[in-house]
């Protein structure tokens, strides 16, 4: 199947995993900023694993509605997998169910004879080379090989497979495919009947690094949608883009699609057509070019009065078409704004494989657990932060943008404190010196810096989770914010 590319952790992410559970063993009660992917409310599922659970499910099934495996298959395709609804809606109505789905209560024996004609080549065969469905219907194998090829060559009819007498509705199930189909046919029913419980499910879903085959079982628990496959791939579960928490997916979709600012209202506008001409929503209304954001009319209305905008020019010379430099100054500004977001969420991202390639060193040096959870903290801190960074950059509102920006420089500040603490340490154990000072007071200064460092991140998160509550929360809680913050705020 087609998969999306996405980024790929490096290998070294699993040794994350690993130190968290060394940490937790030490002490359960740590204030290191776990990773939600941590927090595992999903399972992985493998090939062996997906057929597994799915023959539980149709077990399941056929053992409480006393039908066949066959039945029961076709009981949750048509209910996308979920036991719990197929049978509530079978116990409501049996026989609506029954009817719909083309399952007979009562299969119609073959007719009597030692001859049979097939109903597509209309031909006679004996008796044990003729096949039927549950409602009589009696072809030859040729046909019905020919029939089920035809069928799974346009992918996932198979599952839905029905007597092929035009005016017959009788479903054909599992039994019959493994009766008479080839083992190249077979195979490939197996193979659309498990994508189709992993992708007709509403609570897995397939990983979407593209050399991996596992499958995410969800199960909505903490709130938080990352998830940490096998094969290293972190992504997130609902919209399937690299793992971004605590940051939504809303946001993050912003900056997936091209998106420039109305030079009139500086509305975000999304470029999702193919004519280079745009128009602001109401009650802006203003028509401008996608390329060089000056007024539509400014390019003329016909073929001989069209001025291009393909040709670079000054901004003097823009002035002589009766525009101003307005418009190419707030291009410019929006271009440095980006750029300014852009640039720290990439930093953040190189310091976070940099910090995880030092915690991979340090934990093979000393294993003390309060350097261990230092490190563990500046990992999962540089991801938080890469992403309140594109948070940022989508937040409108000048007097909430400073109160954010006040936490999240506070949050910022004491990870660098403890960054540069942790490596001046780590240098200093690589080089074979052992810590600058007494054993003691290196871990009371790393616990501290440690603790702190996560208190002030889980503020951040806080913040951003609930929007302008939090940033409430976080004032009301931190009286040493800038006077500057405080003001935007009471002004709201």
């Amino acid at each position: 199947m087609p998969r999306k590319k996405i980024r790929k952790i490096d290998a070294d992410d699993q040794v994350i995993e690993m130190l968290f559970d060394f940490s937790r063993e030490e002490n359960d009660s740590n204030d290191v900023l776990h990773s939600h992917a941590d927090q595992k409310d999903y399972t992985i599922l493998n090939r062996d694993a997906i057929e597994q659970r799915q023959d539980d499910d149709i077990n399941n099934v056929a053992n409480s509605l006393s039908i066949s495996r066959a039945a029961a298959i076709i009981l949750l395709c048509h209910y996308n997998w979920s036991v719990s609804k197929s049978c509530e809606k079978w116990f409501d109505d049996e026989e609506k169910i029954r009817k719909s789905l083309g399952l007979l209560e009562e299969p119609v024996p073959l007719p009597s004879g030692n001859e049979l004609r097939c109903r597509i080549c209309f031909e006679n065969y004996p008796r044990d080379e003729m096949s039927a469905p549950a409602c009589g219907h009696s072809f030859c194998s040729m046909c019905w090989i020919a029939c089920i090829k035809t069928i799974i060559s346009n992918d996932w009819g198979c599952l839905k497979l029905r007597c092929p007498l035009q005016s017959c509705g009788v479903a054909v199930g599992e039994d019959m495919i493994n009766a008479l189909a080839t083992p190249e046919d077979k195979e490939k029913y197996r193979r659309y009947l498990r994508r189709s419980f992993i992708e007709d499910s509403r609570k897995r879903k397939w990983c979407p690094a593209p050399e991996c085959n596992n499958a995410v079982e969800f199960i909505a628990g903490s709130g938080s949608n990352d998830v940490l496959c096998d094969c290293s791939c972190s992504f997130c579960w609902k919209c399937m883009e690299e793992a971004h928490w605590p940051v939504g997916c809303d946001i993050v979709s912003r900056i997936l699609v091209e998106e420039k600012p109305c030079p009139t209202c500086r509305r975000p506008i999304k470029w999702n057509q193919g004519s280079i001409a745009v128009r602001c929503s109401a009650p802006c209304k203003y028509q401008f070019c996608w390329s060089c954001l000056r007024s539509w009319a400014f390019h003329g209305e016909g073929l001989f009065v069209f001025r291009a905008c393909n040709q670079y020019r000054p901004a003097k010379e823009i002035s002589e078409y009766g525009v101003t430099n307005e418009c190419r100054g707030m291009a410019k500004d929006s271009v440095e704004r980006y750029s300014h977001y852009y640039y720290r969420w990439a930093t953040n991202e190189t310091s976070r494989k940099r910090a995880l390639a030092n915690l991979q060193q340090m934990g093979t040096v000393h294993r003390e657990k309060f350097i261990i959870d230092a490190w563990l903290q500046i990992v999962e801190c540089r991801k938080v932060l890469k992403w309140t960074y594109v948070y940022g950059y989508y937040l409108a509102d000048d007097n909430l943008q400073q109160i954010f920006e006040d936490v999240q420089g506070r949050a910022e500040y004491n990870l660098e404190e403890l960054h540069q603490y942790a490596e001046l340490e780590l240098k200093k154990y690589l080089e074979g010196h052992g810590p600058s000072m007494g054993l003691n007071m290196l871990r009371d200064k790393l616990i501290r810096r440690t603790c702190v460092t996560g208190k002030l991140f889980k503020d951040l998160i806080y913040a951003i989770e609930h929007d302008l509550e939090g940033f409430i929360s976080c004032m009301a809680s931190h009286p040493a914010v800038h006077p500057a913050s405080k003001r935007a705020w009471k002004e709201r």
